[in-house]
Parts: structure tokens; sequence; C-alpha cells
């Protein structure tokens, strides 16, 4: 599995013949300056945690440049419908569900967090209950993005249901978690081999230095991988 992250909460995961982008947040991105087209190159799906416009992203570009499936709540993808994406390129779920994406499952988990989109009248449209997103491969590591959210007790039943081995951590406090609580989490609730965190050196008013996840998470035996930004990974 390859794994590429583009600052804030925007991944690439390559696995087996699957191509995915996870909130794809990259034209816009302070932390990233590339634009979305050799980000998306050879993309076969698009996932997306939540409706806020940093995670969002460049999804309606994406997903019309390349005809990829779109991964999301059911709101979600109605929405980007009505910005023209194809119908039978949505595979929509919701908090609980699993669907079957062609190569690997994705399970909509819970996550505390918010989620709608503003509109030009200055108004917000719902866009559906926030989510983690646990993705299961055949033949590589299973990965949880948590999306953004705070610490719950029941991602100790996330843990006993899906052992996700990778994690996809918020960690920049304000909007998320920050860095000590979501070590915290990592540490009482899950067995990670590899964690990286994300959600953080981006937008000036949330935590700029992954310090403090990383002094939380020392004396473990997890892996905290803080890759180069567009720099490909392999776990």
């Amino acid at each position: 599995m390859k794994i590429t992250w583009y600052g804030h909460s925007a991944f690439r995961i390559e696995a087996g013949d699957a191509r995915i982008l996870i909130d794809p947040f990259l034209s816009g991105n302070p932390a990233w300056d590339g634009g979305w087209e050799a980000a998306a190159e050879g993309i076969t799906h698009v996932l997306l945690t939540h409706g806020h416009a940093d995670h969002l992203g460049d999804s309606a570009a994406i997903l019309k440049q390349s005809g990829a499936m779109l991964v999301a709540n059911f709101e979600i993808c109605m929405y980007l419908v009505g910005q023209g994406i194809a119908e039978d390129k949505i595979n929509p779920g919701n908090l609980g569900g699993t669907v079957d994406c062609g190569g690997f499952t994705t399970t909509f988990v819970q996550a505390q967090h918010s989620s709608s989109f503003p509109l030009d009248d200055g108004t917000n449209v719902y866009l559906g209950n926030p989510g983690g997103l646990i993705l299961h491969f055949p033949r590589e590591k299973t990965l949880y993005h948590m999306g953004d959210t705070d610490i719950f007790g029941d991602m100790a039943l996330i843990q006993e249901l899906h052992r996700p081995q990778i994690g996809l951590v918020p960690i920049g406090d304000r909007f998320t978690m920050g860095g000590a609580v979501a070590a915290l989490a990592c540490r009482r609730f899950f067995q990670y081999e590899t964690v990286i965190p994300c959600h953080y050196a981006s937008f000036p008013i949330v935590d700029q230095s992954a310090d403090k996840f990383i002094e939380g998470m020392k004396g473990t035996e997890t892996n905290v991988l803080v890759p180069e930004r567009g720099a490909a990974v392999e776990l």
C-alpha cells in the first residue's frame, strides 16, 4: 500500500488496482500548492468523510474529469449529483453501513463533528452525518481515516469490529482533538501499527506541528509517521 499526504486531511491511497483520494482539499489548501491534477492521475475512487469545504475540496472537478466512483454519505452524494456528478458514479452509505467499492470495502463509522457546505447566499446546506472511514482490502492492511473528530468511547467498538492497522489521525485542535488527546485515543482504544497525523499545519488557527502528538505517543509500539507532503510512503 502506498499513502501520499497532501496536507490537511487529503490523502491518496494506492492498494491493488484501487487509486483512492480521501478528502481531496488541494486547490486552496494552505499546506499544498501543487493543484489537484497530478494527485488525481489515474484515480478510481473519491472518498469523503464529511461536507465541510476543506474536505470536499476539489471533489466535483476530480470526479467529472476522472469518472471515479464517489463514496460518501447519502447527502453528500446527492449534493454532488446536483453539481453534475453522474448518479451511476455514486456509492452512498451512512454510519454503520459497509459498501463494496470493487477491490475493497468502506465502512462508515462515527465521528464527533459537524457537516455542512456554504452557499453563495450566505447560508449553509446540511450534508449529513460526519464520519470516519474504514477501508478493508483483501491483501492489504486495514486503514482508518478518522475524519474530523474528538475522542469518544465507542472508538473501542471500532477497534473490536475492524482492528485497523493504519490510522490517519486528526491532531490540530480547535476543530478536532488536539495532539495530546489524539495520542490518548490511539493509546487507549487502538492497536495501530502505524499512525499518520493530519489536520494540522495548514490554516494558522490550528496547531502548526505534530509535536504534542509525537510526545503523547512515546513509549508505545506504534510507528508515528510524519511524511513529507506529496511524497508517497509504502506500508
